[in-house]
């Protein structure tokens, strides 16, 4: 009995709490100007239209800036939010003509502000991935959860005719900068930053609409449809948010496992020096396969042999194959903050130097291949750089290989390869005392590697047989015709 008067009870305490809500909350709400309020925000017009595109350029140009005060300012001038949450209401009226407008307004405003962001990053001699840019990249279970807070203070704002918090709301969820970042991927072509920051914005804008959905029927709103219907709305609204949060969830373990692993990596260098020892820069890449690690270790005693332990520990722990590059610098047994500036200050200059040597041989390249700056490759890893020339006047294989020849000189630890246009290939080779003159010689074998073309060999055939066997030995695709007179060197596809 006393269970029965306690389920009544209960009964009666939800009831009328839900005849005060209706009465006293929901009852309060004049649900007809308040949607007049969202179609009006969330309607196509040239204020929209010219909002949104001064809100993206504003925000590509603080994103290649890196300044989070321009992109605040972008955020504030955004008027994505009320297509939106116009989308929220219109769902949970019922209204699927107004769905449809405000799912076209949005996707007018948010296809004009890529291209706008997309066309200003192309032209820009700015095109780096600033720390702002990165942000935007990678979504978690965090985004949702900011959006979905917003989203509610946002609502219920609009609902109670307090929305001068949508300012709030709108640097929070923060719809304009990843919009602008997917313009970014797009002009550079980064399918990285492109499909991170379209995620993030997805995340931001579904869950704004879902929460203005929800917060809507929670004030009454209501739609002309059946209890069961409703209930399988209802499911579908949990249904996206939780299949937006399984993903996302997953990538906040993985950022959370990565924070991990630096801590992991710092105590297991600094375990395996003296404790005197300082980690002076560690750099990890989880990106690669396997996972890069870069450090550089000021230490008073040089462990050289300390890497492929190091290395297999960190695999160890980290549950992850790991491509270690330590750099040891030894240093005296009380060294100072000064001593490793200096030494910082030493490898800066070297960095610097090293950047000015690349740029001076990207210039003299330029130059001798006729063609701007910008055609030039330069593989700084490698110490490799290439560059394919123009057709200078009266210039022969022998007048590129001479310039190939001489800048390569000037820069000995470099590779170069300067590649000379399409033109005909018909080089003497003279012989004497059986051998093939090895500058002649040393032309066609250089032509060939560089236009990656076979040549054909004409001759007698004592000669032909020699020259072709060095050439082939120099990786020369080399075919030979057997004839009086001198040896000659062309392109095969010219026979």
């Amino acid at each position: 009995m006393n269970e029965t008067y306690g389920a009544a009870g209960s009964s009666g305490a939800l009831a009328e709490a839900r005849k005060w809500w209706k009465i006293h909350v929901s009852g309060a709400v004049d649900q007809a100007e308040v949607t007049e309020r969202r179609r009006e925000d969330s309607r196509m017009s040239e204020h929209y239209l010219f909002m949104t595109a001064m809100s993206g350029g504003i925000a590509i140009l603080g994103l290649l800036l890196s300044s989070p005060a321009v992109v605040i300012g972008a955020m504030l001038l955004s008027p994505l939010m009320g297509p939106i949450m116009g989308l929220g209401f219109a769902l949970a009226i019922g209204d699927w003509a107004w769905v449809k407008a405000n799912l076209r307004t949005l996707l007018l405003g948010s296809a004009m502000a890529v291209l706008l962001c997309a066309v200003l990053v192309f032209v820009s001699p700015i095109q780096g991935i600033t720390s702002e840019i990165a942000a935007r990249t990678r979504p978690n279970l965090f985004d949702l959860f900011v959006a979905l807070f917003s989203a509610l203070a946002g609502a219920y704002a609009m609902i109670r005719g307090r929305e001068g918090a949508i300012v709030g709301v709108a640097i929070a969820t923060a719809l304009m900068p990843p919009l602008a970042v997917v313009g970014f991927g797009l002009a550079t072509w980064n399918w990285t930053v492109f499909s991170g920051a379209l995620l993030l914005f997805v995340t931001n804008f579904i869950t704004i609409a879902l929460t203005a959905f929800g917060m809507a029927r929670l004030y009454g709103f209501r739609a002309n449809l059946s209890r069961g219907q409703s209930r399988v709305q209802s499911v579908m609204v949990v249904a996206v948010l939780l299949g937006l949060a399984v993903p996302l969830g997953f990538t906040l373990q993985r950022i959370a496992w990565e924070a991990n692993a630096q801590r992991i990596v710092r105590s297991e260098i600094r375990a395996q020096f003296d404790p005197r020892a300082k980690l002076d820069t560690l750099e990890l890449d989880f990106a690669a396969v396997p996972v890069g690690v870069d450090a550089v270790v000021f230490t008073p005693v040089l462990r050289p042999e300390v890497e492929q332990a190091l290395a297999r520990a960190l695999a160890d722990r980290l549950g992850e194959k790991v491509r270690l590059d330590l750099v040891q610098y030894e240093v005296g047994t009380n060294a100072t903050a000064a001593e490793r500036a200096q030494l910082s200050a030493a490898r800066e200059r070297d960095d610097r130097a090293a950047t000015s040597r690349m740029q001076a041989l990207g210039a003299k390249l330029a130059v001798a291949a006729g063609v701007p700056e910008s055609d030039v490759l330069i593989d700084e890893g490698r110490r490799h750089a290439l560059v394919r020339a123009r057709a200078l006047p009266g210039a022969g294989l022998a007048t590129y290989r001479a310039l190939e020849t001489r800048i390569a000189a000037s820069e000995p630890e470099w590779q170069i390869e300067l590649v000379p246009p399409a033109m005909p290939l018909s080089v003497t080779i003279p012989f004497e005392d059986g051998k093939a003159d090895a500058a002649a010689l040393g032309l066609a074998q250089w032509a060939a590697q560089r236009a990656a073309r076979a040549v054909v060999l004409t001759g007698r055939a004592p000669e032909t047989e020699a020259a072709a066997a060095a050439l082939r030995e120099s990786g020369v695709e080399v075919a030979v015709r057997s004839q009086d007179g001198p040896l000659r060197a062309e392109w095969a596809q010219e026979q």
